[in-house]
C-alpha cells in the first residue's frame, strides 16, 4: 500500500534555513527547473507568490519525476493549509506556512488520509498495483 510521504512544516515567522546558502537554490515560479544547475544542491525552494498560483506544484513534480531530484523541496511564500496534501503528493518535503496558519492543524491534515488510490510524484504506482504486490 502506498502511504503518504512526510512533509515537514514550519511557520514563516519562526523559520530559519539550516543548510548552507551554496547548497540551496531558490526558483521563482516562472523559472524552468530543467534549465537550473542542480549539482551540489541539496535544497530547492519553490515560491508561491499568491495562494492561487500553483506553478510550483508543477515545478516540484518535474524535479522529482523527470529530473530525479532527491533532496529537499521547500515551499515558501503564500503557503496555506489547503495546499498541504497536494504539496506532499507533488514531491515537496518541507512547507513554510504563512505566519497566520495553524501548525498543529496542518500536521493533523497530513495524517488524515493514510494512502491514495492514484500514484503521485514519490509513490508512482497506483494503490491497486501496490495491493496486488503485498497480497501476492
Amino acid at each position: 500500500m502506498s502511504t503518504t510521504t512526510f512533509l515537514d512544516l514550519a511557520l514563516a515567522d519562526h523559520f530559519v534555513p539550516a543548510e548552507p546558502e551554496h547548497q540551496r537554490l531558490v526558483l521563482t515560479n516562472d523559472s524552468d527547473p530543467r534549465e537550473a544547475d542542480l549539482s551540489g544542491i541539496t535544497v530547492i525552494e519553490l515560491q508561491f507568490p499568491k495562494f492561487n498560483d500553483g506553478r510550483a506544484f508543477s515545478q516540484a513534480f518535474l524535479l522529482r519525476r523527470r529530473l530525479g531530484f532527491t533532496g529537499t523541496i521547500r515551499a515558501t511564500g503564500d503557503v496555506l493549509l489547503d495546499q498541504l496534501l497536494q504539496m506532499q503528493r507533488s514531491g515537496f518535503t518541507q512547507a513554510v506556512l504563512r505566519a497566520d496558519q495553524n501548525l498543529a492543524h496542518g500536521q493533523a491534515l497530513l495524517t488524515h488520509f493514510p494512502a491514495f488510490y492514484q500514484g503521485d510524484a514519490v509513490h508512482t504506482a497506483p494503490h491497486f498495483v501496490a495491493s496486488v504486490v503485498t497480497h501476492a
